[in-house]
């Protein structure tokens, strides 16, 4: 019998707890939102975003356009944006914001799962 590496499966349960969840907001400041339905119902083909919580606004200098891709620059590095991962729907918000889950094994090579990702304005 095979077992999967440690890092396997706790990337596999932070996916699931993702998908599941219905995001957070644990200190309660954005529950008088009037975006919060909005942010909670965002969703890409990966599945749902989780909500603003959960995602990170990014700046105008830490994303761009690339051979008509997106790419966005996290941990001081770019990382393509997947076409399934681009959220379609108007941008309420205006800011671009990106929901990346981080993977790295203890010692190991940090990789990151763009889970959603929300063009802005550039302006």
């Amino acid at each position: 019998m095979m077992y999967a590496p440690g890092w396997m499966l706790i990337a596999v349960a932070v996916c699931i707890f993702c998908s599941i969840s219905h995001g957070r907001d644990l200190d309660g400041r954005h529950a008088a939102s009037p975006l919060k339905p909005w942010f909670d119902s965002l969703k890409s083909s990966k599945g749902p975003c989780c909500s603003d919580a959960d995602g990170s606004a990014v700046s105008d200098a830490d994303w761009e356009t690339k051979d008509g891709r997106y790419r966005v620059r996290l941990e001081g590095q770019w990382w393509e944006v997947p076409e399934d991962a681009v959220i379609t729907e108007p941008n309420r918000a205006g800011r671009t914001m990106v929901w990346p889950v981080y993977n790295r094994a203890l010692g190991g090579v940090l990789s990151i799962d763009i889970r959603c990702f929300m063009p802005g304005s550039m302006t």
